[in-house]
């Protein structure tokens, strides 16, 4: 390495297998849950990515307490609760909300009591911290393969369903008059959910990886003017808040004398610094304009106006006789 860079990256860095697994899970795991998370942010459904963060961490605690990888827990409780959030979900925001609110419930419930069980029953240090707040620098090598499978899977499920789902996040309603399945539609949105999720809480934690999902993605759409272009800026933006976040974790051991920072925390101030100063030209622009009202977002904005499909016709007419 060269001296310049010395003093950024600490030695071994490079060559630490414990780095280069959490580099690699980090990275796939940053573009999933920015892919996702765009629509996540598009749709409302933040709320619901909460949700399902939280119901991993019954699914995690679960997996610790039955002996099988925490990430097993992480997609059969969230793919499950994903199936239940649609059953009884609405059309509707409210009733979206009602639906995930059920299941939050359910599931906090669960989490206390797989976690009190752990820790009365298992003799591994640190079980419930890891599930809750994740350690991407334990990871096994052997995970890096299933890691990307499922985020494949994810992401291949907004791919195939990308016009329709840019339709319903736009308007059900509309959706629907054109012919889109729009239930189907949102079932294979919350798979991907779900999965994009379950990554995000093996990497960062349970609790702490709706900000990956969420995060870059509102960063990327308070900037970019066009969806293809958000996808993008927030998979850049994710991917490098990450990265970022395990070289400060990393470097921190030095710097602490032995301790070091959690990475989970560098991953997460990083996103929140990112998504704070993505504010900023917005602010500089409405300092220089004239007053006037609120708007959305340029993405947003662009996809609330869909042009007709047909032209108007002739107005009608009520004459008599």
């Amino acid at each position: 390495m060269g001296a310049s860079l010395a003093p950024v990256f600490e030695p071994g860095f490079f060559t630490s297998p414990p780095v280069l697994v959490a580099v690699t899970v980090g990275g796939v795991v940053a573009v999933v849950s920015a892919v996702v998370g765009t629509f996540t942010v598009l749709r409302g459904q933040s709320f619901a990515g909460h949700a399902l963060a939280d119901v991993g961490s019954a699914g995690g605690s679960a997996a610790l307490l039955a002996g099988v990888p925490t990430l097993s827990g992480f997609v059969v409780f969230n793919v499950l609760a994903a199936a239940v959030m649609e059953l009884i979900g609405l059309r509707r925001p409210r009733g979206r909300d009602l639906a995930t609110g059920v299941v939050l419930g359910a599931s906090l419930g669960l989490a206390a009591l797989f976690l009190y069980e752990d820790t009365v029953s298992s003799n591994t240090t640190g079980a419930t911290v890891n599930v809750l707040f994740g350690s991407v620098f334990t990871l096994s090598p052997g995970l890096v393969p299933v890691v990307v499978a499922l985020g494949a899977v994810s992401v291949a499920l907004v791919v195939l369903l990308y016009r329709p789902l840019v339709l319903s996040s736009v308007s059900d309603e509309l959706a629907a008059a054109r012919g889109v399945r729009v239930r189907l539609v949102g079932a294979g949105y919350l798979l991907a959910l779900a999965l994009a999720v379950s990554l995000s809480a093996v990497t960062i934690g349970a609790i702490l990886s709706t900000a990956l999902l969420v995060g870059p993605a509102a960063s990327a759409l308070r900037v970019a003017s066009r969806l293809a272009t958000a996808l993008v800026v927030a998979a850049a933006t994710g991917v490098g808040a990450t990265w970022l976040g395990i070289l400060v974790a990393y470097d921190s051991v030095d710097w602490t004398g032995g301790s070091g920072w959690p990475v989970s925390f560098c991953i997460v101030a990083t996103v929140f610094l990112v998504y704070a100063a993505s504010g900023l030209p917005g602010r500089v622009r409405r300092a220089r304009r004239p007053a006037g009202p609120r708007t959305v977002g340029p993405v947003v904005g662009s996809l609330a106006r869909p042009e007709p499909d047909v032209e108007p016709g002739p107005p009608e007419t009520t004459g008599e006789g």
